[in-house]
């Protein structure tokens, strides 16, 4: 298998394994800690060569260091050809080991050193495009002027990641969780609301009742079924309606946008058509029925140690978007 791209973006300090390592060649005992960060040097640089000019050390010396490591552990860890390295299925393993226990060390020592001081360093923020669009974007720099000296770093993939892998130090998920292994804050709530744009209304009519939508424009996720059945309830009736025609893209935004310009009707969170209907650029329908909420959390790794970055901009979150929503 070859190298993942999402490992080159891993942040690995690396500073203190030129000094270890400058007497490697000359026999010096390496230990396991330097010998880890060497192995996920060549790991996410994809090279000897890479991984040497990271590190200050010669590609031989980075060479004769990861076959000590397979000496030592009885494995193979990577495949070698002339261009290119790949991780053994052990070496896979052993890898993401790794990570873990340096993004301890990292944890540890940005904990401590944030006691009674600023808190500083990179943050990594994974998001949906629509959330950031709406209401994290417009407040992160209120964040960043309370604290100059963390650097921000917004990913919008909105996707599953892997938090520890991927080296993300918080995510913001809307629904339901499914990975039980993170710890979730949840930073606030959002009523899902059926709308559509006066003009979409002028010309094809307004909907009185769920199953009238079936005869409109709907507006559809092409990613996501679950996105497309839209529920409703009302005097303890419950009533789904499966949205299997019309407008449909990968963008949650993109509906946004096409329901402002009279594409459709949509269903989205209060916190996306929020000031779209105070101004009147939607209008809301179906109001005497009830839709389903999202909840939406902010996720980060188990740690023993939580870096004072992490923990200011929970903190940042709940203060801005609890109790009571600014969408709502």
């Amino acid at each position: 298998m070859l190298f993942c791209d999402k490992y080159q973006n891993c942040h690995i300090t690396c500073e203190p394994v030129s000094q270890m390592l400058r007497s490697v060649s000359r026999g010096c005992y390496l230990d396991k800690l330097g010998e880890m960060q060497v192995f996920v040097a060549a790991v996410k640089s994809g090279s000897f060569s890479a991984a040497g000019r990271q590190l200050e050390l010669s590609p031989s010396t980075v060479s004769k260091l990861i076959t000590r490591m397979e000496s030592r552990l009885g494995a193979r860890l990577l495949n070698r050809t002339t261009r290119t390295l790949s991780l053994t299925e052990g070496g896979q393993l052993y890898f993401r080991r790794c990570l873990d226990i340096l993004q301890d060390i990292d944890a540890a020592d940005d904990a401590l050193s944030g006691l009674g001081q600023v808190p500083k360093g990179l943050l990594r923020i994974n998001s949906s495009a629509g959330f950031a669009r709406h209401q994290l974007l417009p407040v992160l720099p209120i964040f960043q002027a309370r604290y100059p000296q963390i650097e921000l770093e917004l990913q919008l993939s909105g996707l599953s990641v892997d938090l520890i892998g991927e080296r993300v130090d918080v995510a913001i998920r809307l629904g339901v969780l499914e990975d039980t292994s993170l710890v979730a804050r949840k930073v606030g709530e959002s009523q899902r609301i059926v709308c559509a744009s006066p003009a979409y209304l002028a010309a094809q009519g307004t909907p009185e009742r769920p199953a009238d939508l079936l005869e409109h424009n709907c507006l559809r996720l092409s990613t996501s079924d679950a996105f497309n059945r839209w529920q409703f309830e009302r005097d303890g009736q419950r009533e789904t309606i499966d949205i299997g025609r019309g407008f449909r893209t990968d963008n949650v935004e993109a509906l946004y946008q096409y329901a402002l310009l009279g594409g459709g009707i949509v269903r989205l969170s209060s916190f996306m058509v929020g000031e779209a209907l105070a101004t009147g650029q939607l209008q809301p329908l179906l109001t005497e029925y009830r839709t389903d909420n999202q909840q939406i959390h902010a996720l980060y790794g188990h740690r023993k140690y939580l870096a004072a970055k992490i923990r200011v901009f929970v903190d940042f979150l709940l203060e801005t978007f609890t109790p009571q929503p600014p969408w709502d």
